[in-house]
């Protein structure tokens, strides 16, 4: 072999060897950058399943308080309708009262409502024709208790039941409804603590 050709050789030899490094360092280099990946890969993986737990804890959290709330709702909507049939049927059980009874109750209201004042009663058509011959006096008395005075009128209120009280002209309703509808908060108070508490 000639010294041209021996040199041709190493220089082979030598471009065999750093390609081969070259190829290798080059593989080496591809091993790492695709362990980088795989690695940064499993993070991403490692992180979206803990947000997707996360997300399912939370999301599985507010539809449980979501159907917690419904429930809630549903039974305070229930307690609400029991209470409003509970007073509903009071009303109607003193409605139904029978003329003693009715009277009786009838008092009590004046003796609470009665101002110490002139004033006029007013009742129902029904209620008239149904009133017992003592109670005119029994109005007058509850009306100086408090220190007033009352005048039965004749001529009757278009009014359900119960009855009205005028005093210079300002009218003081005393209808059933009236007296229910303006005790509800209390009604529904008292019969929720009987019922549910």
């Amino acid at each position: 072999m000639t010294g041209l050709e021996k040199i041709t050789a190493q220089i082979q030899e030598e471009a065999k060897a750093s390609a081969a490094r070259t190829i290798e360092d080059a593989q080496k280099e591809a091993d790492a950058v695709l362990a980088k990946a795989k690695d940064e890969c499993a993070a991403m993986e490692a992180e979206a399943a803990e947000k997707n737990a996360a997300f399912k804890t939370n999301y599985d959290g507010r539809v449980k308080s979501s159907a917690e709330q419904q429930r809630r709702t549903a039974l305070l909507r229930a307690k609400q309708e029991i209470i409003s049939e509970v007073i509903e049927e009071a009303y109607d059980s003193l409605k139904k009262e029978d003329d003693k009874g009715y009277f009786l109750m009838m008092e009590k209201i004046l003796k609470t409502y009665a101002l110490a004042e002139e004033g006029e009663i007013y009742f129902s058509a029904k209620d008239l024709g149904r009133m017992p011959a003592d109670f005119e006096k029994k109005i007058k008395a509850a009306a100086k208790e408090k220190g007033g005075s009352l005048v039965l009128k004749k001529e009757p209120k278009a009014i359900p039941d119960g009855f009205v009280l005028v005093y210079g002209g300002v009218e003081e309703n005393c209808t059933l409804r009236a007296l229910f509808d303006a005790k509800k908060d209390t009604l529904q108070d008292k019969v929720n603590a009987i019922l549910f508490l």
